[in-house]
């Protein structure tokens, strides 16, 4: 029996996207390649790309005083 193959379900992953962009930008942080992960749609990933040093430092204080 030969079945159709389905699109994967990626309104999860685009949902997150949008909430996590919008979430970075009033901590006023830009990842320029956010978005999702085109290679493995039917995973779900989100690809956060690559960012300078000075970026990578404000997120991880966001997050620590997130935690605190």
């Amino acid at each position: 029996m030969v079945t159709a193959q389905q699109e994967p379900d990626t309104s999860g992953v685009t949902a997150a996207v949008e909430t996590l962009r919008e979430a970075l930008t009033a901590a006023g942080i830009v990842l320029p390649s956010l978005g999702a992960d085109e290679a493995s749609p039917a995973l779900n990933l989100i690809a956060l790309g690559r960012v300078r040093a000075d970026v990578a430092l404000r997120l991880a204080d966001v997050i620590q005083r997130g935690c605190a």
